[in-house]
């Protein structure tokens, strides 16, 4: 299974998106984004050894059908949100609200949200969102690019002498890996429906 990253693709809004689309319906996706990603913070399913977010989810979905553009934009806003007092982080706003919240532990996770949305937006383009094997490569870098700067910053925050892998990592992983797989295989499927529906 091979795929050609020198030839750039569309991503999938980008097949729904005429190609002369005006700024304001840009703007208007990018609202709808960052509130749909406001939406995926507050919810929670039931899972082991934690239960299983939303978030991360939404930001790769973002970027992988935004582009390496309007997905990062859609992201920037989001944080924007949070940053000025909206209570759109997860746990908020009992657990704090504004720059004291995007500034605490957990703030490197929620700053990596930035280059994930990017880079998946990035690889969409190059057609890594066509079948689910790329799909999934480039979910992991999508994950990599917030768990790195969230562990740093959480190993700052709290001291590196502390379990910062067993408190930032290695619950999450496995429900990660339950999102990466529903991702990989249905994201290539909506492309592919949506571009035969575009077609007739």
């Amino acid at each position: 299974m091979t795929i050609n990253t020198s030839s750039p693709s569309t991503v999938l809004l980008g097949n729904l998106l005429n190609r002369r689309a005006s700024l304001l319906q840009k703007a208007v996706l990018v609202m709808l984004a960052s509130g749909a990603l406001w939406a995926s913070a507050k919810i929670q399913i039931p899972f082991y050894p934690v239960p299983l977010t939303m978030q991360t989810l939404m930001v790769i979905f973002i970027g992988m059908t935004m582009g390496v553009r309007l997905g990062p934009a859609a992201v920037a806003l989001y944080l924007f949100e949070g940053a000025i007092g909206l209570p759109v982080f997860a746990g908020t706003p009992e657990k704090g609200i504004g720059l004291a919240y995007l500034l605490g532990p957990t703030g490197g996770y929620l700053l990596g949200y930035l280059p994930a949305a990017a880079i998946c937006g990035w690889l969409a383009k190059r057609g890594w969102d066509r079948n689910p094997l790329w799909t999934a490569l480039a979910m992991l870098a999508g994950n990599a690019m917030i768990y790195i700067p969230g562990l740093v910053w959480l190993g700052f925050a709290v001291g590196w002498d502390k379990p910062v892998l067993a408190w930032g990592l290695l619950p999450f992983l496995p429900g990660d890996v339950a999102k990466l797989v529903f991702a990989a295989v249905s994201l290539p499927l909506l492309k592919g429906y949506v571009g035969k529906s575009v077609r007739r």
